[in-house]
């Protein structure tokens, strides 16, 4: 065994730890051997001393450790990190292809990169960092990103945007900076042929949601010649694909005027203003007001809400909003027309999903026909042993 302290964790945590999942929750604990610090690697052992893995020890966080290695031949050195970047990076080359251009290149605990999302837009890293281990390996890791990546694509700066709360949960401060080269704050990508303006200064998240990529790609096969409401449309992707395909009417709503303004600006890069009218409102009663009207004329609504939920105590509520929505659009959609629906949640499960969708078909005298059911795109890759890797849920149905 090498020189690094140890855990001795729960039966339950050894479990779910030979199952492959990365986390032991500080209460799964029971002992420590030698002096652990915060940030830097521990062993994790079962009570009966067996080896389970190494990981990132944080006694301030909710997870106690999170493993990286299951290898005893690990030694978590420079070229530790190289390999890892180098497999996370390849990996997005073979299944991105010529989407390579604008994808996400490292996905947290699907990498092997606990805490830490790193999403490339033609030239520019954007990065955030959510765990302390990773925080204090961040300038290797990011240097090592920079070396690799430049060998067969170009970089031009390296941003990073770690001001997310969860950062005090792990005892970080948040930080937001360039790590690398200088910028406007802003970049052009191309997505789709659709070109997009990306605020990766103080749009949400990153920037730009590159999980959706191939799911705006399947609305616009559905789009031409229909008319097409986008609900919370965000900064304008779906609709405006939906506009490039040909939709004869685009209505995009959502509350946020600054994300409108951002949305109007891309519909203006791909000479789409004037197919896409965009609408500053509450999505929920929006869709009330317009049942209420009775004039809906719409054969295609698309509901991509933000999360309802970031918690389980919180999964009533959200599957409560979920169905009300959908049960709004399903009484505006005649038969024959389409809906499509998903949840970025990973707490609104699969399972719960598909129950409350049939549950607002009941409720909305309809039936739904399944034309799709879709996923992230691959560059944002589900572990099968890692259940919140898997979060995005995303159909397409037919109105019957």
């Amino acid at each position: 065994m090498r020189d690094y302290p140890s855990v001795i964790i729960t039966e339950k945590a050894e479990k779910s730890a030979r199952a492959g999942h990365p986390w032991v929750y500080l209460e799964e604990i029971v002992e420590r051997r030698g002096i652990p610090e915060n940030g830097e690697i521990v062993d994790v052992l079962s009570k009966k001393g067996r080896y389970l893995g190494s990981g990132f020890y944080n006694d301030i966080s909710k997870i106690g450790v999170r493993l990286i290695s299951r290898n005893t031949n690990d030694k978590f050195d420079p070229a530790f990190w190289e390999r890892r970047i180098r497999y996370a990076v390849d990996y997005r080359r073979v299944v991105m292809g010529e989407d390579f251009s604008c994808c996400r290149l490292i996905f947290g605990e699907a990498d092997g990169f606990p805490g830490l999302t790193v999403d490339y837009f033609d030239g520019v890293l954007v990065a955030e960092v959510l765990c302390l281990g990773i925080d204090k390996r961040k300038e290797l890791i990011f240097n090592t990103l920079i070396e690799y990546l430049s060998q067969f694509a170009k970089v031009d700066a390296l941003y990073e945007r770690s001001d997310s709360p969860i950062r005090k949960l792990e005892g970080l401060e948040c930080r937001c900076g360039f790590f690398y080269g200088s910028g406007s704050g802003s970049v052009d990508i191309v997505e789709n042929g659709i070109k997009y303006s990306v605020d990766y200064l103080s749009g949400q998240k990153t920037g730009f949601f590159l999980d959706q990529k191939y799911n705006r790609l399947a609305i616009r096969r559905l789009a031409k010649g229909r008319r097409v409401l986008d609900c919370f449309t965000h900064t304008g992707a779906f609709a405006l694909n939906a506009a490039a395909a040909g939709a004869s009417r685009v209505v995009a709503v959502d509350i946020s005027e600054s994300a409108l303004e951002v949305a109007k600006s891309n519909a203006a890069l791909n000479s789409l203003s004037d197919r896409v009218d965009f609408v500053c409102a509450d999505v929920f009663d929006w869709l009330t007001n317009l049942e209420r009207s009775g004039k809906c004329d719409f054969d295609l609504i698309i509901l991509d809400p933000p999360a309802f939920t970031k918690s389980r105590a919180t999964v009533k509520d959200a599957v409560r909003g979920y169905k009300e929505i959908n049960l709004k659009a399903m009484k505006l959609l005649r038969r024959g027309s389409f809906l499509a629906t998903c949840s970025c949640s990973h707490f609104m499960t699969d399972t719960l999903f598909c129950h409350m969708l049939r549950d607002a078909a009941e409720d909305a005298g309809v039936s739904l026909r399944e034309i799709e059911r879709r996923r992230q795109s691959p560059d944002h890759p589900i572990l099968w042993n890692v259940p919140e890797t898997e979060y995005l849920k995303f159909f397409i149905f037919q109105i019957v």
